[in-house]
């Protein structure tokens, strides 16, 4: 644009602002402002729609302008933004802050050994609180499955009361031993019965029934009483080594496996199904154990050598060899009641090892597993430390016969070489006095 030579010698036609210069055109009435960088005059309505055009307004209200530098839209920052932002997410005073900062910088200076590194402020916050003292506690009605019975028969035996007890739910199984969690209590001094138990059932609803129905129930003339069992500490003080060691997450894992399978739904044995103890052969008189003593190795030499012969008749699952029952029992499971049955017409009263061997089908309840005493059984780790330590002397003698029979050997040899030599050096002499 070019500006009218009168107009330029009107001064009164120019203002400066400071940063830019701004000119009226008085014919037209327009506005001119001066771009330093294109170094022309730019009408001023002309930019604002430019600028317009490079701004945008967004729902909030917030006013963005297009950089074209940097290629992208900008937040325009004035009062009314600043404003805005402070009434969304608050204003802090700046005379506050450096207050603060001041107050933090007078205690690091007064406090200097107090600072703790990171590591130290994590193994801080990893510190558990300190366990408190083991003390007495009662135990609630809800986790309570225990039931003390009194005015017992004295002559009464375990089977018996547990028979008793069960009518009223399934009793608790000691993962450990097997053995029914039932307690009869008896005279330390005589061991004779005191008429009074404890019994443990797995479920609540077991004890209420047990409530119920037995107490008052008649047993050869004595009418039992059944209640809640309470545990009352004995002493002033408790001693926290009697309390049970607590059980570990896999113990309890697997009891609580084997209460699901108790209390799991099994569907019906179907018309003409065989029940799972027929695929079981329990065979009879196969060995004496004592000699087993002896000898250890016979037990897996047995336990093959009857694999081996049942699987003539179909698949074998196991074989388990009850090396201490005095009958010489062995149990051979099949997956299949019809290579079970042909495996009883295979061994029936055969012979073997020089012993007349019966064979016939479990009955799925007896348990042939003896279980031995400590002695019995520090006796028994003995032999077999002395069986594994032989098996090693015979190693050894066997790798030092090797290697004196590999010494020898390689004696000998040398021993040829030199008398060949020595016979070649002797012929060569006598061809040299023919010569």
């Amino acid at each position: 644009m070019e500006i009218p030579e009168n107009d330029k010698i009107l001064e009164e036609n120019y203002t400066f602002d400071g940063t830019t210069y701004t000119y009226t055109d008085k014919l037209t009435n327009k506005i001119y402002i001066w771009d330093s960088h294109k170094n022309s005059w730019i009408d001023k309505s002309e930019q604002a729609e430019q600028s317009t055009k490079d701004s945008n307004v967004i729902n909030d209200g917030t006013v963005y302008f297009w950089d074209r530098k940097r290629n992208a839209w900008f937040p325009k920052i004035d009062d009314d933004f600043i404003a805005y932002y402070q009434m969304s997410y608050g204003f802090t005073a700046p005379e506050k802050t450096k207050d603060n900062i001041i107050e933090k910088e007078k205690v690091e200076k007064e406090i200097p050994n107090e600072k703790t590194s990171d590591s130290e402020k994590n193994i801080n916050l990893k510190r558990k609180a300190e366990p408190e003292c083991p003390k007495w506690f009662e135990l609630d009605d809800q986790h309570n499955t225990k039931v003390y019975v009194s005015n017992l028969p004295l002559d009464i035996t375990e089977t018996e009361f547990v028979d008793l007890m069960q009518k009223c739910g399934l009793l608790l199984r000691d993962p450990d031993t097997g053995k029914m969690k039932i307690k009869l209590y008896s005279d330390p001094i005589n061991k004779s019965l005191k008429g009074d138990a404890l019994c443990t059932y797995i479920k609540k609803e077991s004890v209420d029934l047990a409530l119920n129905l037995l107490d008052g129930y008649d047993i050869r003339g004595h009418r039992i009483k059944v209640e809640k069992a309470r545990f009352v500490m004995k002493g002033d003080s408790y001693d926290p080594k009697l309390k049970p060691k607590k059980k570990r997450k896999k113990d309890k894992e697997k009891l609580k496996k084997m209460h699901e399978r108790l209390f799991a739904w099994q569907p019906d044995k179907l018309r003409g199904e065989r029940a799972k103890n027929e695929r079981v052969v329990v065979i009879k008189n196969l060995f004496e154990p004592s000699i087993f003593d002896e000898n250890l190795g016979l037990i897996s030499e047995y336990r093959e050598d009857l694999k081996e012969e049942s699987a003539k008749c179909g698949s074998v699952k196991k074989v388990v060899l009850y090396d201490k029952h005095p009958e010489g029992i062995a149990q051979v499971f099949f997956r299949e009641p019809e290579a079970a049955d042909a495996c009883i017409q295979l061994l029936n009263n055969r012979w073997f090892s020089k012993r007349q061997i019966t064979a016939e089908t479990w009955d799925g309840k007896t348990k042939y597993k003896i279980q031995e005493t400590p002695e019995e059984e520090e006796a028994r780790l003995k032999k077999w430390e002395t069986f594994l330590n032989a098996n090693k002397e015979n190693s050894n003698q066997i790798s030092n016969n090797e290697n004196t029979t590999a010494d020898t050997n390689e004696n000998d040899a040398e021993s040829d070489e030199t008398r060949s030599s020595a016979g070649s050096g002797d012929e060569t002499d006598e061809e040299q006095e023919r010569k």
